[in-house]
């Protein structure tokens, strides 16, 4: 029978196309070799695409930007959701880390999305170290994850708070980066994956619009900022909608209103003058990012931000424990990690020293002082047997006398003679009171 027989009475699907040859890299040795017949891991996809449905997804955006840029009003147009109430939000008077986690279903597909604002970012009049609490929640959150992957006993499937991406607000003011904000983009550009966005651009003229774009990119440049890369689709050609690299930073406008325009209702902001449609390319860049960050590109930030930002983030971790003085290499997690316990065991057991250490010359101290405590009772005990051993022994003895002496004295004292012996009353008295008569 030939393969081509055996392949039509094995029961596969009619529409089931079996390649002949198999090709591997060269550079990896591996030799071609040929299919009999089906095998089925051109269904791979499926199985990703069945698991990937099953699990979800999970995506973090931390917004940052002063206050008033309309950032809460962006992410309920980017996601077409009431996440924010934008009406009832109060302004800080300090930067705060505010997290808001929201799961999202569309066509089956769930996605639990957590939007991390930073209210009161830059509105301070000494904003020196303001973008602190931002770095340390974003290496914090690399802690998180670091820590759970590490454990002996851990979950199969770790959940990823990491921040995947910061959408970096830019305030509209035609000039273009301040030295605030280049500050903190060199601070967070190897940490996550940043996108830079010009807010409100419906206050900007066009050609207002197109120099500053120009001079952000210019002063990113200069800087050595790095921002997200976005790369080339591949095998097909660029539209409007796809070319993100040459419209950075982004000039988008938010607004959550629907008005009807040209006979369709459509998201704008209307103005006396006219309306600014929101997803429109001839009015802003609203849709390239809305396009870039969830169409398109949602998962190779995820993946940067596994592969790149978190691998910084551990060799940040190896470089800080280690001792950059004397020049060692840098240990592994897990060397460093059984070097800290062996450590925390050596101060446990010098501490369990230590205590019964001071517990033995507390004892013996005690011990010390109760034998003072008894020779000095014994010493009073037989001090206290001696005097009354001497007051038995002379009362004894005066006791012996008298019995001696008693038979005598009463045969020779009559009663008459008695009373010479008594004296009269008030020579008894005068006796006494040193005076003779």
């Amino acid at each position: 029978m030939s393969d081509k027989q055996a392949f039509a009475d094995s029961g596969f699907p009619a529409d089931c196309v079996v390649k002949k040859t198999v090709s591997a890299p060269k550079e990896r040795g591996i030799g071609t070799h040929e299919l009999r017949g089906f095998v089925g891991f051109s269904y791979l996809p499926n199985q990703v695409h069945g698991n990937a449905l099953r699990k979800g997804f999970e995506f973090t955006i931390i917004v940052v930007g002063q206050s008033g840029l309309g950032k809460s009003t962006l992410m309920n147009s980017l996601f077409m959701a009431d996440i924010y109430d934008v009406e009832h939000r109060r302004k800080s008077e300090r930067l705060v880390i505010e997290e808001n986690v929201v799961q999202l279903v569309e066509n089956g597909v769930r996605l639990v999305l957590t939007l991390v604002d930073t209210p009161g970012f830059g509105d301070a009049i000494d904003n020196n170290n303001s973008w602190t609490p931002i770095v340390e929640y974003i290496d914090r959150k690399y802690a998180e994850y670091f820590e759970a992957e590490t454990k002996i006993d851990r979950l199969i499937n770790i959940p990823d708070k990491r921040v995947h991406c910061c959408l970096y607000f830019i305030a509209p003011n035609g000039g273009g980066l301040r030295p605030l904000d280049i500050k903190v983009l060199k601070t967070l550009h190897d940490r996550v994956n940043v996108i830079p966005v010009i807010a409100k651009a419906d206050t900007l003229l066009p050609d207002e619009c197109r120099r500053m774009k120009a001079e952000v990119m210019k002063q990113i440049a200069d800087n050595a900022i790095q921002v997200y890369d976005f790369p080339d689709p591949e095998d097909q050609k660029l539209t409007d909608d796809q070319k993100f690299r040459e419209r950075l930073p982004f000039a988008v406008v938010g607004s959550s209103d629907f008005y009807e325009v040209k006979g369709k209702k459509v998201r704008c902001r209307k103005y006396p003058w006219g309306v600014v449609e929101v997803e429109n390319l001839e009015h802003n860049d609203f849709l390239l990012l809305k396009n870039s960050l969830i169409r398109t590109y949602m998962l190779d930030l995820v993946d940067i931000t596994n592969h790149v930002h978190y691998e910084n983030f551990r060799c940040r971790q190896m470089l800080n424990s280690g001792d950059r003085g004397t020049g060692e290499l840098i240990k592994d997690p897990f060397t460093q990690m059984e070097e800290e316990r062996l450590s925390l065991q050596q101060k446990l057991e010098q501490m369990q020293t230590d205590f019964n250490q001071a517990s033995f010359g507390q004892l013996q101290s005690m011990e010390e002082e109760m034998s003072l405590l008894a020779l000095q009772f014994e010493k009073e005990k037989q001090e206290k047997k001696s005097l009354i051993e001497e007051r038995s022994k002379m009362l004894a003895d005066e006791k012996a006398q008298f019995q001696e002496e008693y038979p005598g004295f009463a045969r020779n004292t009559s009663a008459d003679s008695l009373k010479e012996y008594v004296l009269p009353k008030s020579r008894r008295f005068s006796f006494l009171f040193g005076r003779a008569f």
